[in-house]
């Protein structure tokens, strides 16, 4: 028997932890418990008779193909496909600049792998996804956080470390950011703040990441152009897009994809050779028939319209139960699925997720979405998986649990 396993571990894993959102899950189990946890799209929003439609159709005609393996960066009509979802974004691509993965975290998880050696620097916003972190984690590098604006990216303040990093010789691999209604925050980023993180990747010669799970998510405001079709205006090359299905369609399909230029994804698809091989043509096929046959554009409006409201029913139930003098501040996304959420200093979020079960309510502590140095005191909350009912009761039983740890208001 192996006496010590740690020890024959790779450095990379040995300290390696996962990711603790999904170890807070397993606290959730308790069906009264109201949870606003997860970043769940609601299952009133899936497709269950086209996609019943569309499998039989699947497999009544390809079963054979289905059961076998296939392409490696994607199916073809699935890739036809994105082009075309792409376009409606003002993005022009071909099949070369892109790759299929198997959910957007698989992407990132690529991108971190092609990017990243152990002690090389990742810029981020503060805070940013926790599962981007997770990701590039694996690879040891050191994140260099950003506090975020109301407005977006603080790119100023990106300006500034990135050029005290040349003073000590040395350069970030890449500058990662979610634009369109941030997870965890739902700050959107403003299209004077894209073009300015544009011009700093030129000057300083720094890819950026540019990660869009909710940009069709969209309940008030203008939509603002994406990064990767600014870029393109301005010659291309500076952008790798990463997108996923898992919102807009299903999360269960596990489909994304990854774009950029031809010989990032060319290497990318390498990176995947070694590591799944291919994804599912059974997944790839249902997820293309959802962008080309179960009326995508009409269900994007109904689901703009049905999270929206939820927003709307949050915000105003926040309003209510949070008065000025609690010290809770809270974001007021136009879209996505998140808002961010802070309380007094003195309180400790992760010790105050374990008092809020005892509320039967659940959030995500904040520390986790910090690359480094934590801000202890907020939380992500999400709305768009549990009812409008029990958004309203989630906020009284919030609101209770935090008074509790309030000295000038405790119970």
């Amino acid at each position: 028997m192996i006496q010590n396993w740690n020890s024959r571990f790779s450095d990379n894993i040995k300290v390696y932890g996962g990711y603790s959102i999904g170890k807070l899950f397993d606290l959730l189990k308790d069906p009264e418990i109201i949870s606003l946890a997860g970043g769940l799209p609601s299952p009133d929003m899936f497709l269950k008779h086209e996609m019943r439609l569309a499998s039989g159709k699947i497999l009544e005609e390809n079963l054979e193909k289905v059961m076998q393996y296939t392409a490696i960066k994607g199916e073809p009509a699935l890739l036809d496909a994105i082009v075309q979802f792409l376009e409606r974004d003002n993005i022009k691509v071909t099949h070369e600049n892109i790759m299929v993965t198997s959910s957007g975290q698989h992407g990132l998880d690529l991108v971190g792998r092609l990017f990243l050696n152990p002690g090389d620097i990742a810029i981020l916003d503060r805070p940013t996804f926790a599962g981007a972190i997770v990701a590039f984690q694996m690879q040891r590098p050191e994140f260099v956080g950003v506090d975020i604006q109301e407005d977006g990216s603080d790119v100023e303040g990106f300006r500034s470390k990135i050029e005290a990093l040349a003073k000590e010789g040395r350069k970030p691999k890449f500058i990662y950011v979610i634009p369109d209604f941030q997870n965890p925050s739902g700050i959107t980023m403003n299209l004077e703040k894209r073009k300015a993180l544009l011009v700093l990747s030129r000057d300083h010669d720094i890819p950026i990441l540019e990660d869009s799970p909710y940009r069709d998510f969209r309940y008030n405001g203008e939509t603002i152009p994406s990064i990767y079709s600014l870029d393109q205006e301005m010659g291309g090359g500076h952008v790798i897009g990463l997108y996923t299905f898992s919102k807009l369609f299903c999360p269960g399909l596990r489909i994304g994809f990854n774009i950029g230029p031809a010989e990032v994804i060319a290497k990318l698809t390498n990176i995947k050779e070694g590591n799944v091989l291919n994804t599912p043509k059974y997944n790839q096929d249902m997820c293309a028939a959802f962008l080309t046959e179960m009326g995508m554009e009409e269900h994007i409006l109904k689901c703009r319209k049905y999270y929206g409201e939820k927003l709307q029913v949050f915000l105003k139930t926040m309003e209510e139960y949070f008065p000025e003098e609690m010290g809770v501040t809270w974001t007021r996304p136009d879209g996505g699925l998140f808002l961010w959420v802070t309380l007094p200093e003195e309180i400790d979020t992760h010790e105050l997720f374990y008092e809020a079960i005892k509320y039967k309510v659940a959030f995500v502590p904040g520390d986790v979405f910090f690359g480094e140095n934590p801000k202890r005191n907020t939380m992500r909350i999400n709305f768009s998986f549990a009812s409008k009912e029990q958004l309203e009761e989630a906020v009284k039983r919030l609101s209770g649990c935090i008074r509790s740890q309030l000295p000038s208001t405790g119970e």
